[in-house]
Protein backbone atom coordinates (compact mmCIF):
# COMPACT_ATOMS: atom_id res chain seq x y z
CA UNK A 1 0.00 0.00 0.00
CA UNK A 2 3.03 2.34 0.82
CA UNK A 3 6.21 2.48 -1.37
CA UNK A 4 8.25 3.16 1.69
CA UNK A 5 8.29 3.31 5.81
CA UNK A 6 9.29 7.14 5.26
CA UNK A 7 5.64 7.60 3.47
CA UNK A 8 3.55 5.39 6.44
CA UNK A 9 5.35 8.04 8.71
CA UNK A 10 4.65 11.15 6.79
CA UNK A 11 0.80 9.88 6.72
CA UNK A 12 0.48 9.26 10.21
CA UNK A 13 1.87 12.54 11.30
CA UNK A 14 0.24 14.34 8.20
CA UNK A 15 -3.06 12.81 10.04
CA UNK A 16 -2.61 14.14 13.42
CA UNK A 17 -1.47 17.33 12.26
CA UNK A 18 -4.67 17.99 10.03
CA UNK A 19 -7.10 16.40 13.00
CA UNK A 20 -5.54 18.68 15.66
CA UNK A 21 -4.93 21.79 13.66
CA UNK A 22 -8.62 21.61 12.24
CA UNK A 23 -9.94 21.01 15.84
CA UNK A 24 -8.16 23.57 17.10
CA UNK A 25 -9.95 26.13 15.22
CA UNK A 26 -13.28 24.69 15.45
CA UNK A 27 -13.33 25.12 19.56
CA UNK A 28 -11.56 28.67 18.80
CA UNK A 29 -14.75 30.78 19.39
CA UNK A 30 -14.74 29.51 23.31
CA UNK A 31 -13.06 31.92 25.80
CA UNK A 32 -11.91 30.29 29.09
CA UNK A 33 -10.53 32.06 32.14
CA UNK A 34 -7.32 30.79 34.08
CA UNK A 35 -7.42 33.15 37.30
CA UNK A 36 -7.03 36.75 35.92
CA UNK A 37 -6.34 35.96 32.29
CA UNK A 38 -8.47 34.80 29.16
CA UNK A 39 -7.24 32.45 26.41
CA UNK A 40 -8.63 30.51 23.59
CA UNK A 41 -9.85 27.13 24.30
CA UNK A 42 -8.35 26.42 20.46
CA UNK A 43 -4.68 26.70 22.61
CA UNK A 44 -5.17 22.81 23.72
CA UNK A 45 -4.67 21.28 20.81
CA UNK A 46 -1.64 23.07 19.53
CA UNK A 47 1.15 21.38 21.24
CA UNK A 48 0.15 18.54 19.61
CA UNK A 49 0.68 20.12 16.25
CA UNK A 50 4.14 22.17 17.53
CA UNK A 51 5.37 18.20 17.33
CA UNK A 52 3.85 17.22 14.31
CA UNK A 53 5.02 19.81 12.83
CA UNK A 54 9.05 20.21 14.10
CA UNK A 55 8.97 16.28 13.31
CA UNK A 56 7.44 16.43 9.66
CA UNK A 57 9.92 19.25 8.69
CA UNK A 58 12.85 17.44 10.43
CA UNK A 59 12.21 14.52 7.99
CA UNK A 60 10.27 15.96 4.78
CA UNK A 61 11.61 19.15 4.64
CA UNK A 62 10.62 22.71 4.56
CA UNK A 63 8.29 21.96 1.32
CA UNK A 64 6.70 19.14 2.86
CA UNK A 65 5.19 21.05 6.15
CA UNK A 66 4.11 24.32 3.93
CA UNK A 67 2.19 21.99 1.49
CA UNK A 68 0.71 20.17 4.37
CA UNK A 69 -0.02 23.76 5.95
CA UNK A 70 -1.69 25.07 2.57
CA UNK A 71 -4.05 21.61 2.15
CA UNK A 72 -5.04 21.92 5.77
CA UNK A 73 -5.69 25.90 5.63
CA UNK A 74 -7.93 24.22 3.15
CA UNK A 75 -9.26 21.70 5.20
CA UNK A 76 -10.34 24.22 8.08
CA UNK A 77 -12.46 26.45 5.13
CA UNK A 78 -14.37 23.52 3.82
CA UNK A 79 -15.10 22.57 7.65
CA UNK A 80 -16.12 25.97 8.52
CA UNK A 81 -18.21 25.94 4.86
CA UNK A 82 -19.80 22.32 5.97
CA UNK A 83 -20.57 24.16 9.55
CA UNK A 84 -22.49 27.05 7.74
CA UNK A 85 -24.67 24.91 5.77
CA UNK A 86 -25.10 22.23 8.25
CA UNK A 87 -26.28 25.94 10.24
CA UNK A 88 -28.65 27.00 7.60
CA UNK A 89 -30.42 23.66 7.50
CA UNK A 90 -33.29 23.42 10.33
CA UNK A 91 -33.49 21.52 13.30
CA UNK A 92 -36.33 18.63 13.50
CA UNK A 93 -38.66 20.07 15.79
CA UNK A 94 -39.79 17.69 18.50
CA UNK A 95 -37.36 14.80 17.48
CA UNK A 96 -33.78 16.73 17.49
CA UNK A 97 -32.02 16.63 20.56
CA UNK A 98 -30.16 19.23 20.08
CA UNK A 99 -32.56 22.42 18.74
CA UNK A 100 -31.33 25.26 16.05
CA UNK A 101 -30.25 27.70 18.78
CA UNK A 102 -27.79 25.36 20.74
CA UNK A 103 -25.85 24.20 17.45
CA UNK A 104 -25.73 27.76 16.33
CA UNK A 105 -24.58 28.75 19.77
CA UNK A 106 -21.37 25.99 19.61
CA UNK A 107 -20.73 26.54 16.47
CA UNK A 108 -22.00 29.37 14.97
CA UNK A 109 -18.53 31.08 14.79
CA UNK A 110 -18.55 34.45 13.21
CA UNK A 111 -16.62 35.65 9.51
CA UNK A 112 -13.96 37.26 12.13
CA UNK A 113 -13.18 34.14 13.72
CA UNK A 114 -12.99 32.51 10.57
CA UNK A 115 -10.32 34.91 9.01
CA UNK A 116 -8.33 35.39 12.03
CA UNK A 117 -8.17 31.43 12.40
CA UNK A 118 -7.38 30.67 8.79
CA UNK A 119 -4.75 34.00 8.22
CA UNK A 120 -2.77 32.89 12.49
CA UNK A 121 -2.70 29.32 11.04
CA UNK A 122 -0.65 29.85 7.35
CA UNK A 123 1.56 32.99 8.52
CA UNK A 124 2.74 31.05 11.93
CA UNK A 125 3.04 27.69 10.30
CA UNK A 126 5.53 29.58 7.43
CA UNK A 127 7.27 31.35 9.97
CA UNK A 128 7.70 28.34 12.04
CA UNK A 129 9.19 26.27 9.04
CA UNK A 130 11.19 29.14 7.92
CA UNK A 131 12.81 29.75 11.23
CA UNK A 132 13.35 26.08 11.85
CA UNK A 133 15.12 25.42 8.69
CA UNK A 134 17.04 28.15 9.39
CA UNK A 135 18.42 26.80 12.88
CA UNK A 136 18.55 23.27 11.50
CA UNK A 137 20.78 24.69 8.58
CA UNK A 138 23.45 26.14 11.37
CA UNK A 139 22.88 23.57 13.49
CA UNK A 140 22.53 19.97 11.51
CA UNK A 141 21.49 17.27 13.33
CA UNK A 142 22.46 18.47 16.56
CA UNK A 143 20.33 20.82 19.23
CA UNK A 144 17.41 19.93 18.15
CA UNK A 145 15.37 21.90 21.08
CA UNK A 146 17.32 24.95 19.53
CA UNK A 147 15.44 24.77 16.99
CA UNK A 148 11.69 23.06 18.08
CA UNK A 149 11.93 25.89 20.70
CA UNK A 150 13.36 28.92 18.14
CA UNK A 151 10.61 28.11 15.88
CA UNK A 152 7.87 27.86 18.35
CA UNK A 153 9.06 31.16 20.06
CA UNK A 154 8.70 33.28 16.95
CA UNK A 155 6.17 31.47 15.26
CA UNK A 156 3.42 31.73 18.05
CA UNK A 157 3.90 35.22 19.22
CA UNK A 158 2.27 36.06 15.64
CA UNK A 159 -0.21 33.38 16.27
CA UNK A 160 -1.23 34.72 19.23
CA UNK A 161 -1.78 38.16 18.75
CA UNK A 162 -3.41 37.86 15.33
CA UNK A 163 -5.81 35.23 15.90
CA UNK A 164 -7.35 37.37 18.76
CA UNK A 165 -6.41 40.39 16.94
CA UNK A 166 -9.01 39.98 13.76
CA UNK A 167 -11.49 37.51 15.55
CA UNK A 168 -11.90 39.93 19.05
CA UNK A 169 -10.20 42.77 19.25
CA UNK A 170 -11.04 44.33 15.66
CA UNK A 171 -14.67 43.31 15.72
CA UNK A 172 -15.07 45.62 19.13
CA UNK A 173 -15.61 42.04 21.47
CA UNK A 174 -12.61 42.56 23.19
CA UNK A 175 -10.98 46.07 24.60
CA UNK A 176 -7.51 46.57 23.81
CA UNK A 177 -5.93 45.71 27.28
CA UNK A 178 -7.58 42.54 27.25
CA UNK A 179 -6.36 41.65 23.75
CA UNK A 180 -2.87 42.05 24.60
CA UNK A 181 -3.68 40.48 28.15
CA UNK A 182 -5.33 37.37 26.55
CA UNK A 183 -2.39 37.31 23.58
CA UNK A 184 0.58 37.16 25.98
CA UNK A 185 -1.74 34.81 27.95
CA UNK A 186 -2.04 32.03 25.04
CA UNK A 187 1.57 33.02 23.71
CA UNK A 188 3.08 31.90 27.08
CA UNK A 189 0.68 28.84 27.76
CA UNK A 190 1.14 27.61 23.97
CA UNK A 191 5.80 28.53 24.91
CA UNK A 192 5.78 26.84 27.85
CA UNK A 193 4.03 24.13 27.13
CA UNK A 194 5.76 23.84 24.09
CA UNK A 195 9.06 23.84 25.89
CA UNK A 196 7.65 21.27 28.31
CA UNK A 197 7.23 18.83 25.55
CA UNK A 198 10.95 19.44 23.87
CA UNK A 199 11.09 15.54 25.49
CA UNK A 200 8.59 14.03 23.46
CA UNK A 201 10.11 15.56 20.18
CA UNK A 202 12.97 14.39 21.35
CA UNK A 203 10.98 10.74 21.53
CA UNK A 204 9.75 10.81 18.43
CA UNK A 205 13.06 11.99 16.59
CA UNK A 206 14.28 8.95 18.11
CA UNK A 207 11.15 6.32 17.06
CA UNK A 208 11.02 7.56 13.34
CA UNK A 209 14.58 7.41 12.90
CA UNK A 210 14.90 3.98 14.60
CA UNK A 211 12.19 3.01 12.71
CA UNK A 212 13.19 4.48 9.07
CA UNK A 213 16.59 2.28 9.99
CA UNK A 214 15.49 -0.69 9.81
CA UNK A 215 14.23 -0.14 6.63
CA UNK A 216 17.66 0.72 5.35
CA UNK A 217 18.92 -2.47 6.33
CA UNK A 218 16.72 -4.47 4.45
Amino acid sequence: MFKSKKDLVFIILAGIFITNAVTAELIGGKLIQIGPFVMSIGILPWPIVFITTDLINEYFGKKGVKKLSYITACLITYSFAILFLAISIPAAKGISPVNDEQFTAVFGQSMWIIVGSIIAFLVSQLIDVTVFSFFKKKTGDKMIWLRTTGSTVISQLFDSFIVLGIAFWLPGKINSETFISSALTGYTFKLGTAIALTPLIYLGHHLIKKYLAEENKL
